[in-house]
């Protein structure tokens, strides 16, 4: 009996010395599971990291206007186009441009075909009849796309009486909007100021376009009413200041 007890006892030990080595075992796979755990964790983290990233700077990419293509009568709205050639940002400087805006649904529209809906729209087309002046500008730092969107742009436009489109410097956006006009009513301001230093910006603002040119005519000795802006008028491409080549009225194309 006392033989079987020790036997027994023994054998108590010997799993005791086996559950410690296991434990051991367990232990030493448990904390490199672990450690692989974290470096599985990082990895996972990294990768999170990475499509964050993806996804933040899709959407920056997308979002961020590469154009702007300022169109003024007397509704003044200006239109962001990205990268993909997509409207992304609008903006009205009065509150005839706000209604124009707001009857129109061309947000994340291809520019060519918002561009087309707005000049074709009834306010415009009516605005035009009615002998007022349309100027496009087209604004950018990345010259081809600004080239390819005036270049389109001008088709769009073919066509349309009293309609000027020029390319402009995308540096004179900034002070344009700091005065809190579009950038195609601050070049009118702007060549109108050099005539009359009394003119404001409040003044200009409630301006059409025409009478701002009719204006600009006036002080520089060229408003003969026998000569009204009609056909179309293409600033000269790439030029970067604004400055358009010489219409059929002896005048430079609307800036």
């Amino acid at each position: 009996m006392d033989e079987r007890i020790k036997e027994a006892f023994e054998q108590v030990q010997a799993e005791s010395g086996l559950k410690d080595r296991t434990k051991a075992y367990v232990s030493r796979k448990t904390g490199g599971y672990r450690r692989k755990g974290t470096a599985k964790y990082k990895v996972l983290a990294s990768a999170f990291a990475c499509v964050a990233l993806l996804l933040f700077g899709g959407y920056w990419l997308y979002f961020t206007p590469t154009v702007e293509i300022s169109i003024d009568v007397n509704p003044s709205i200006e239109l962001g186009v990205n990268r993909f050639n997509r409207i992304v940002s609008l903006e009205s400087y009065n509150e005839d441009g706000q209604a124009l805006l707001d009857s129109l649904d061309v947000k994340y529209m291809d520019y060519s075909d918002a561009v087309t809906q707005i000049i074709e729209s009834e306010d415009i087309t009516s605005l035009l009849s009615n002998g007022e002046i349309m100027t496009i500008a087209v604004i950018g730092e990345d010259s081809t796309q600004s080239k390819e969107v005036l270049s389109t742009v001008q088709s769009c436009t073919s066509g349309k009486s009293n309609t000027y489109c020029y390319a402009a410097r995308a540096e004179e956006v900034q002070a344009a909007h700091e005065t809190g006009l579009s950038y195609g009513k601050y070049r009118a301001y702007l060549e109108l100021q050099e005539l009359d230093p009394t003119v404001t910006v409040e003044q200009i603002q409630t301006m059409t376009m025409r009478e701002i040119r009719e204006r600009i005519w006036e002080l520089s000795g060229d408003g003969d009413s026998e000569t009204q802006p009609s056909g179309n008028g293409h600033g000269q491409q790439g030029n970067g200041n604004g400055q358009g080549q010489q219409n059929r009225w002896g005048r430079t194309n609307i800036p």
